[in-house]
This record gives C-alpha cells, sequence and structure tokens, in this order.
C-alpha cells in the first residue's frame, strides 16, 4: 500500500515544491542518469547528504569566504539553490549521482571561478567530463562543443579558452564530485581552491 501511495506523494511535492531541485531529481530519476561503479564509490562520502543551502545566512560570512561567494554568485544570476524536499529523499538516495551533481553545480561555477554564459557553463561541463562523472557528461561536452559558438558567436575564444581550463582544472584536482563542500562554507575561498588542487 505504501508503495502504491509514492507515486502520489511524488506528484503531489513536485506540484506544490518551490525547491528547483526536486524538479530536477525528478526528471533526473525519469530519464535515469547513471554512473559506474567505480564513481559510485568515489560518491560514498556523501550518502544521505544534502544540507538545505540557506542564501541568507551565507551572507551573513564573511567577504571572500566559500559561502559568502556563492550566495553572491546565486544572487548576481537571480539562482536558487537546488534544495530537495522531504518527500523526495527515497528518489534522492536512489540516484544519488544526479543528486549531488545537480546541487553542486553551482558550487562548481563558483570553485572553477567561471561565470554562467555560454563559455562558463562549457568550462564546469569541461571539468566534470574530464572528471569522469558520467558518460552522459562526454556526449554533452560533445553536443556543447558544437552548440555554444553557433548559440553565442561573440563568445567563440572565451568558449575555447574555458574548455581548455575546464580540461586541465578536472585533471589536476581530486575527485570533487564526493566532497562535502558544504562544511566548509565558512572558509576563505582561496583556501578551500588550495585544498581541493584548484590553484
Amino acid at each position: 500500500m505504501l508503495k502504491k501511495l509514492q507515486p502520489i506523494k511524488v506528484i503531489l511535492a513536485y506540484r506544490n515544491s518551490d525547491n528547483l531541485g526536486d524538479i530536477a531529481i525528478l526528471k533526473s530519476d525519469f530519464f535515469g542518469a547513471k554512473v559506474s561503479p567505480t564513481v559510485a564509490s568515489k560518491l560514498q562520502p556523501v550518502v544521505g547528504y544534502y544540507p538545505t543551502i540557506d542564501l541568507s545566512q551565507l551572507s551573513q560570512y564573511p567577504q571572500g569566504s566559500f559561502g559568502r561567494e556563492y550566495a553572491n554568485h546565486m544572487r548576481a544570476n537571480q539562482l536558487k539553490p537546488l534544495n530537495i524536499s522531504p518527500e523526495l529523499e527515497d528518489i534522492a538516495k536512489s540516484n544519488l549521482f544526479a543528486l549531488r551533481y545537480l546541487v553542486t553545480h553551482d558550487i562548481f561555477h563558483v570553485l572553477l571561478d567561471f561565470d554562467t554564459t555560454y563559455a562558463g557553463e562549457i568550462g564546469v561541463l569541461a571539468f566534470a567530463a574530464t572528471q569522469n562523472y558520467s558518460k552522459s557528461l562526454h556526449i554533452g561536452l560533445w553536443l556543447a562543443r558544437l552548440l555554444y559558438p553557433i548559440l553565442a558567436p561573440q563568445q567563440i575564444k572565451a568558449i575555447f579558452a574555458n574548455l581548455v581550463k575546464g580540461r586541465e582544472l578536472g585533471k589536476k584536482a581530486d575527485f570533487l564530485l564526493g566532497d562535502r563542500f558544504e562544511d566548509h562554507w565558512e572558509e576563505p575561498i582561496d583556501d578551500v581552491r588550495k585544498r581541493l588542487r584548484l590553484q
């Protein structure tokens, strides 16, 4: 009986949710985003870990702190953190890769110092593909290399520069997707980048 009620709970949570994370995790679950067993094992440190991100609280942290820089990035780009509702915890737990990748996407923008333009997006995508999170990211990067210069011809130089930079950072850095970034909001962002081998 409980299993029969689960789809109803999910639909209601989706329709009533202000959490963009709910929408994203449901789409990922529906389309079946998958990872290799190697990546799944590297994600063990973040199993069941998806703390709520409160931009108001992060805005109170010192200037130059990781949390403050993240909050500034989100507000400047009119973005909301991808928080997950309690009703969708079971789905989130069953698709750890999708959950972690979606929640950390904007964190990656901040840590890698890529903006939200097409050029910035391809930098983050190149980083994630180089870190080998999922085969689907390699396909996405291939498509982005074809489409982004057409969609934003004024950014061609930056697109290809960020493609190179993203790959270089992806090779140099530790496996980032399994990091508990949210435990380090109060630290200076430069210290966080150094710890993760991004500088």
